[in-house]
């Protein structure tokens, strides 16, 4: 049996190319999700990984649709070959587990997905530290005003109950709570 597999990270990602170039591959059954690769405990991996019999190939355009962590990369590899099944990648014709240097080449392939990913998380970071300096909110808007906030304290402060100060601005208790002096 041919299976592929197909994965993308975000639900606004498309599935369609990697699907139809494993169609064209031939493949008989084809597992796709839209879940991070981060790790292996994705639920139509599983599936796939159980259904696998002696004699079966699995499908799969690239290396990090499968895994972005060699050391997941190498369980996936195992549990394929532990059920007597081959993987094949389509833009990496190189992996092919049927030949001798495959663990290594499979190793050094989920090893470059960590990296990339890694640099992704640092880009990432990097960017977010940029817009934060340039004064970027993140997160969501308060509930209150600036001025709320100095009214909602200055209540309290009088003694006022936290529930009849929420009341009165329309929020709940557990945002007047969290204002800071």
């Amino acid at each position: 049996m041919k299976y592929g597999y197909a994965r993308v990270s975000t639900e606004a990602q498309d599935l369609a190319a990697q699907i139809e170039r494993l169609q064209e591959a031939g493949c008989e059954k084809i597992f796709f999700e839209k879940r991070s690769g981060k790790d292996a405990d994705r639920r139509q991996l599983q599936r796939l990984l159980k259904a696998l019999k002696p004699g079966d190939v699995v499908h799969a355009v690239v290396s990090d649709r499968m895994a972005r962590d060699p050391f997941d990369m190498l369980s996936i590899l195992r549990r394929v070959n532990e059920a007597g099944a081959g993987l094949r990648l389509l833009d990496e014709p190189f992996i092919d587990t049927t030949s001798e240097m495959s663990d290594l080449v499979m190793f050094l392939v989920g090893w470059a997905a960590k990296w990339q990913r890694r640099r992704l998380l640092e880009n990432t970071s990097n960017g977010r530290a940029r817009a934060k300096a340039m004064g970027v909110k993140f997160g969501r808007k308060p509930k209150l005003s600036q001025q709320e906030q100095r009214e909602a304290l200055a209540r309290l402060a009088a003694g006022e109950a936290r529930r009849a100060v929420a009341d009165r601005y329309h929020v709940s208790g557990s945002t007047i709570s969290r204002l800071h002096l």
